[in-house]
């Protein structure tokens, strides 16, 4: 039986194409913007949608290193994304069966507080190390990475959906 969410087969994901979409997502999130708060994590929402789509390839120990990339890009406490982005990575790996059976959009709502939580850690490790609060439009930022979700979800998925097929004596 298939899951709800997805009505038609996909091939096997090319892991090159995992890791470029992931170095990818560091790329933009390393280029100079002027870091607003309500700006989305793209490397966050990489890091999980490949956490739940292929939990096997894309683990925890990824999820750790790209965040220890992050901390050092920001100057931030070294850890504060690590910290972060693995327990993202967690959790995101924990509900992952779960996850595919709903639809899209109903994935995104339940992805938001996992997000929430993410930016939760890295405001409270730098409210402790004596950072400032970046101010309540970090409310945001998980919003906007859920809102992203479907878009990720049609653009990382699109390398593996097969071309209709005519074939009739076929049935898949």
């Amino acid at each position: 039986m298939m899951p709800r969410g997805s009505d038609q087969l996909l091939l096997p994901v090319n892991p090159s194409f995992i890791w470029a979409s992931l170095l990818a997502a560091l790329a933009v999130n390393l280029v100079p913007l002027g870091r607003a708060p309500a700006m989305p994590d793209l490397l966050a929402l990489t890091v999980v949608f490949w956490n739940v789509h292929q939990p096997r390839r894309v683990g925890i120990g990824a999820a750790f290193v790209f965040g220890l990339v992050m901390d050092v890009h920001d100057g931030a406490l070294l850890g504060q994304h690590a910290l972060a982005y693995t327990l993202l990575s967690y959790f995101a790996i924990t509900i992952h069966r779960r996850l595919l059976w709903f639809s899209v959009p109903s994935q995104a709502v339940q992805i938001l507080p996992l997000f929430f939580a993410a930016h939760a850690v890295s405001v409270v490790i730098r409210l402790l190390a004596g950072g400032v609060f970046p101010g309540w439009e970090l409310l945001l930022a998980p919003v906007f990475e859920a809102l992203l979700w479907p878009i990720a979800t049609w653009v990382l998925l699109a390398p593996q959906r097969r071309p209709p097929d005519p074939d009739e004596n076929r049935p898949l």
